[in-house]
């Protein structure tokens, strides 16, 4: 990004600003659909100038209950669920296999905005791994050869040799998918939007399905 694209995003940004503050969360009449409401809210971050507005906390635990948490990038929302992929190697894998839950929070500050999912969580085909992993950079997709992710490592010069090792190996070739490297998907069972207002009264909306349809709830902030 050059600085003027940089100052322009801040500019959006700063524009943006409180917007939701003054207009809050639609009536319950006119948000039935949380995927709906989800996405259009990503595309007022999309909007504003933040930077990566798909990033998100994921929020894991052992199979004896004991959380972890850290931000991982959305790579796809639709009527099945939301997408991100890591290395099957990660600690979040393997807190994942062992226990197939999860929360994913959104905070997008500038429009005083956040969104919580919760649901449960599958592996997705290796064919959808294939056809994401396609779309990575040559160095992202060298990279996620190169790291034995979670695992300790003397020190950076290991990990950039290993990195050059793998170079090599693929020179003048697609780089293929590694099998220990794939998707999550988590179906949401739970939405929640919380829309910051004044005096801190604020709007939370919770999403809940029942009976093939989803029931809306107001909370109190």
């Amino acid at each position: 990004m050059s600085k003027f694209d940089d100052l322009r995003a801040h500019l959006r940004a700063i524009r943006t600003l409180t917007r939701g503050v003054t207009s809050g969360l639609p009536t319950l009449a006119a948000a039935s659909d949380p995927l709906e409401l989800f996405r259009r809210w990503l595309e007022d971050a999309e909007a504003s100038g933040l930077l990566l507005p798909e990033s998100m906390t994921l929020a894991t635990a052992t199979a004896g209950g004991r959380p972890s948490a850290r931000m991982v990038l959305l790579k796809g929302a639709d009527p099945d669920g939301l997408r991100f992929f890591t290395n099957f190697g990660s600690r979040k894998a393997a807190e994942l296999d062992a226990n197939p839950w999860a929360a994913l929070c959104f905070h997008w500050s500038v429009l005083e905005r956040q969104v919580r999912v919760e649901g449960s969580v599958e592996r997705l085909s290796q064919e959808d791994a294939a056809e994401y992993f396609a779309t990575r950079g040559r160095g992202s997709q060298i990279g996620a050869w190169a790291s034995e992710q979670s695992r300790p490592i003397a020190d950076r010069a290991g990990l950039e040799a290993r990195a050059a090792e793998i170079e090599a190996r693929f020179a003048g070739k697609e780089v293929p998918l590694p099998d220990f490297w794939g998707g999550y998907l988590l179906v949401p069972e739970r939405f929640e939007f919380w829309q910051g207002r004044a005096n801190r009264l604020h709007d939370r909306l919770v999403y809940t399905p029942r009976n093939g349809e989803w029931e809306i709830t107001r909370l109190q902030p």
